[in-house]
């Protein structure tokens, strides 16, 4: 039973990944002939040049086509799909010309109301009361605005951190393979498929998007990512009346969620509405210490990593091993920070002067 599982995982992983590879190409031919073209005109980007997105309909044709041939279909299942379906679809126009703020959110609220409806929520947490004798509470009539706030919110956290080449696609990646292991462990073969076949789609597509990236996914690929993410972590963990229910998902998203909650209050405090961009994020900051742009995903993939790593000790080795592992890993990564950033930042910029020329010498090569 258990190698049939891993066989069935491994397929579903494979087939997702090469589809997603093999549709990049041809969805790079078609953002060109649409007019899908991310072109910098300000400072938060970092290419030079202008390249094309829309790359997130790769990612979603691998992960639907595997998840249709190797996933089970329930209602809720159906749910999750529909909505996401609305946010490929958002996402999009909104590559091609980029829409409105409010209205996309008010899009996002439709589609992640779909889920809720067919019974991906919320419905327990742990209780945060420690002399309380009941290891849960229920949220009751709150479940469905709480569903909905989680879901939307992850939906552009992953959004948001999309500032660098593979950054966002593979911290998806990382955070698809911590939510297979655990679903795993807790016996939730369902999702452990649906999580094999996003994480087949996004390393599928990952080779074009390293840097220095052929395409980028998007907000077609980058609020996907984040939807499924959302919902799949309600239906997997979110049910379970333990503390695991609440901190393993938020230790596995807790990069996108970090910076989200910092950008949001960032704004705020300095007059600035939550939804407005800024070059602040945890990769810019990153940049601006010195860090060339590979060495700035990779600091965040062994971060994302390492909370992935926390979400599975918390899942089979209790609380207190993996509050150890986490401290350790916030020292290791300051530690790291520490070291990297001895050299001095002009050393940096001038690598990256060096790689962005390279860049755009490889890129108008290739066009």
């Amino acid at each position: 039973m258990l190698n049939n599982f891993l066989f069935l995982s491994l397929l579903a992983f494979l087939v997702s990944a090469g589809i997603s590879f093999g549709a990049t190409p041809l969805v790079k031919r078609l953002a060109k002939r649409i007019g899908a073209i991310d072109v910098p005109k300000d400072a938060r980007r970092m290419h030079k040049i202008p390249i094309p997105r829309l790359g997130g309909l790769a990612i979603f044709f691998g992960f639907i086509i595997s998840v249709l041939l190797f996933g089970q279909i329930d209602s809720q299942a159906r749910g999750i799909l529909l909505g996401a379906l609305i946010i490929v679809v958002l996402g999009i126009i909104d590559d091609v010309m980029p829409l409105n703020a409010l209205l996309k959110f008010c899009v996002q609220i439709i589609a992640a109301i779909i889920p809720v409806m067919a019974g991906v929520r919320i419905e327990f947490l742990s209780n945060p009361n420690v002399f309380s004798n009941s290891v849960y509470f229920s949220l009751g009539i709150f479940s469905i605005p709480i569903t909905v706030l989680w879901i939307v919110g992850i939906t552009n956290a992953v959004n948001l951190i999309d500032g660098l080449d593979g950054l966002a696609v593979g911290i998806s990646s990382i955070a698809s393979l911590s939510l297979y292991i655990v679903a795993f462990l807790v016996s939730e073969p369902s999702v452990a498929i649906v999580m094999a076949c996003l994480a087949g789609a996004c390393i599928g597509f990952l080779p074009y998007n390293i840097n220095p990236a052929k395409i980028f996914m998007g907000d077609t690929g980058a609020t996907f990512l984040g939807f499924i993410l959302a919902t799949v972590s309600i239906q997997g963990l979110f049910k379970f009346y333990a503390i695991v229910s609440f901190a393993v998902p938020f230790l596995i998203l807790g990069l996108p969620i970090f910076d989200t909650v910092f950008a949001i209050t960032r704004r705020i405090a300095s007059g600035r509405s939550p939804m407005s961009a800024d070059r602040g994020h945890v990769h810019h900051r990153l940049i601006d210490m010195g860090f060339n742009q590979k060495q700035s995903v990779a600091i965040l993939y062994a971060t994302s990593g390492l909370l992935g790593l926390s979400a599975v000790v918390l899942t089979t080795s209790g609380e207190i091993k993996a509050m150890l592992l986490i401290v350790t890993v916030i020292v290791a990564v300051l530690i790291g920070m520490k070291i990297m950033g001895s050299v001095p930042p002009a050393h940096h910029n001038a690598q990256n002067d060096s790689e962005n020329k390279k860049a755009d010498g490889d890129k108008n090569e290739q066009d």
